[in-house]
């Protein structure tokens, strides 16, 4: 499995693996309606594309094909966080995870937050997240129900270790 950053061309792709992992995995926890408002099937494919060259995701690749993507924005937001429908349980997330560690140590944050869903929110509190506040935001007058999550982040260079004189 490769992890790389996002190119040009990615787009149709990651649509597939975010339909899928709502379609497929995250229909267990919400309603029909709920899902098809959520990736609805007819979804403007410019403002896709617009969208995921805007967080600039890290795409997991397994034999050439696209199975998972996810991204952190310079202020710690994880906006993006998902695995194909057909790939889940095979380690994805948690490179995609160690990824994301990796890119917020070189940008020096301090948290990562993300909005989870039902289905995530396992996942996420497995590698140390924190339920911050339950919502119900509305997506195209449906009602979903997700988590802010937290996560702290330590950061310690070479001069937090040094003895004392």
């Amino acid at each position: 499995m490769e992890i790389r950053r996002f190119r040009r061309g990615d787009e149709a792709a990651l649509f597939r693996v975010y339909f899928t992992a709502i379609h497929e995995v995250a229909a267990r926890d919400y309603a029909p309606e709920q899902v098809a408002a959520w990736a609805p099937a007819d979804l403007d494919m410019d403002l896709w594309a617009n969208r995921v060259q805007g967080i600039r995701p890290f795409v997991a690749e397994m034999d050439g094909e696209i199975v998972g993507y996810a991204d952190v924005q310079p202020n710690g937001y994880i906006d993006h966080f998902f695995v194909s429908g057909a790939h889940g349980r095979q380690g994805i997330g948690t490179r995609l995870v160690a990824r994301i560690h990796q890119e917020a140590r070189s940008l020096g944050l301090t948290e990562l937050t993300p909005h989870v869903s039902k289905t995530a929110e396992p996942f996420f509190a497995l590698h140390g997240f924190e339920v911050v506040e339950r919502r119900s935001p509305v997506l195209r007058g449906v009602s979903l129900q997700n988590a802010l999550m937290r996560k702290a982040l330590e950061h310690g260079g070479p001069a937090s270790h040094e003895a004392g004189p």
